[in-house]
């Protein structure tokens, strides 16, 4: 009888199978929050204004964008599996360098960097998710989103944490990319080889077109919704609310808290009510919630409004991600784009909102999104 180490290194780690799928997405999750988290510092160690704050940030629209074709031919050349190895290499690398950015111009080149990986990363994941959820007979990409979810509250937390410390980004950017090093190796191992089946058209890329331009514009107002709230949410704390350092990133820690709770439950209402009902109603419970926060009562009332947002947008991602995914990795890589043009277009806008109009006109843009979400989502029928 072989023993353990005469096992190949897949067999080695076939008792993590079942955890290395939810690991993907909250090693994800970590990455964007920890980011999040410190916006606001690296803001101020760079003096930028909030105009060239949403600069830097049109920099990782930009990246996450752009790297969606290279993310179909990644998923269609090699499968969900390596790409979301090699692209997870590549998001551990990029993290410290942000911290390592002297200027506007060089965090901007390195955001590119991010927002590359970090898309090609989300297709990898989200294929993985599809195949998950096809051979599960139901729906589950839900509580996989929740994973992420569960990865962005750490994140977050501990961006607090280390801010409360005066930790400094480069060292926690850097803590967190070698604690996220093995565990993204031993995931890696521990999924089953990739079946690829090769599409059979040649073409990288295809844009969104019939149905799925429903899903992608969907996705587009829930991509300015999150990665606006993420971005911003800290910077509103710390500039309109008198928030310290420690205290600015709990309102992504509470948006992504609350939407985690609410996607351990979307698959269930999702097979109850429908993908239209629940998007929808939960498009309207965060436009509440932003219209609560950006009233700026109190840090605690303002925190509250931020966490029912979170609630409201979870099922956004997960519900277009899954429709898209069942035509494969190519319409699922068109779709993403689309909806991830939001985050290219979303964070700057409200950036130069709120140098000429106020941060609570900015954040106010984001409960009209989410209102554009509900109109759209009730008449998707493509998204059931």
């Amino acid at each position: 009888m072989p023993n353990e180490s005469s096992l190949p290194v897949t067999s080695r780690f076939s008792r993590f199978h079942s955890i290395a799928t939810p690991f993907l997405f909250i090693l994800l999750g970590v990455i964007y929050a920890s980011w999040a988290a410190r916006i606001p510092a690296i803001r101020d160690a760079l003096q930028l204004s909030p105009s060239q704050l949403g600069i830097v940030l049109l920099g990782g629209g930009f990246g996450a964008v752009g790297s969606f074709p290279l993310a179909a031919w990644m998923v269609n050349k090699f499968g969900g599996r390596r790409a979301a190895w090699y692209s997870g290499l590549g998001l551990i690398i990029v993290l410290p360098s942000l911290a390592l950015a002297p200027s506007m111009l060089w965090l901007a080149i390195v955001a590119i960097g991010l927002g590359a990986g970090s898309g090609c990363f989300d297709v990898a994941i989200n294929a993985i998710g599809t195949a998950h959820e096809k051979a599960a007979g139901r729906s589950t990409m839900s509580t996989l989103h929740a994973w992420f979810s569960l990865g962005a509250v750490c994140g977050a937390l501990l961006g607090s944490a280390m801010a409360g410390f005066a930790i400094t980004p480069l060292m926690h950017f850097s803590i967190a990319s070698l604690l996220l090093l093995l565990p993204l190796y031993v995931a890696y191992q521990a999924l089953p080889p990739d079946q690829i089946v090769h599409a059979e058209s040649k073409a990288l890329f295809a844009v969104a077109h019939g149905p799925l331009v429903a899903l992608g514009i969907i996705g587009f107002c829930g991509a300015v919704a999150e990665g606006s709230i993420a971005d911003w949410s800290g910077v509103f704390m710390k500039d309109e609310m008198s928030a310290h350092d420690g205290v600015a990133p709990l309102a992504y820690a509470g948006f992504a808290a609350l939407m985690l709770l609410a996607r351990l439950v979307c698959d269930r209402l999702k097979d109850r009510f429908g993908a239209r009902n629940v998007v929808a109603c939960g498009a309207l419970f965060a436009a509440f919630g932003i219209f609560i926060a950006i009233a700026a009562l109190s840090i605690p009332i303002t925190l509250i409004g931020f966490a029912l947002a979170g609630a409201g947008f979870a099922a956004v991602f997960p519900f277009v991600f899954s429709a898209a995914g069942r035509h494969g990795s190519t319409a699922l890589a068109a779709v993403a784009t689309f909806s991830y043009s939001g985050g290219l277009i979303g964070p700057p806008v409200i950036g130069f909102l709120a140098q000429g109009w106020g941060m609570q006109v900015a954040i106010g843009l984001i409960g009209a999104m989410a209102i554009a979400i509900a109109i759209t989502a009730s008449r998707a029928r493509w998204l059931e």
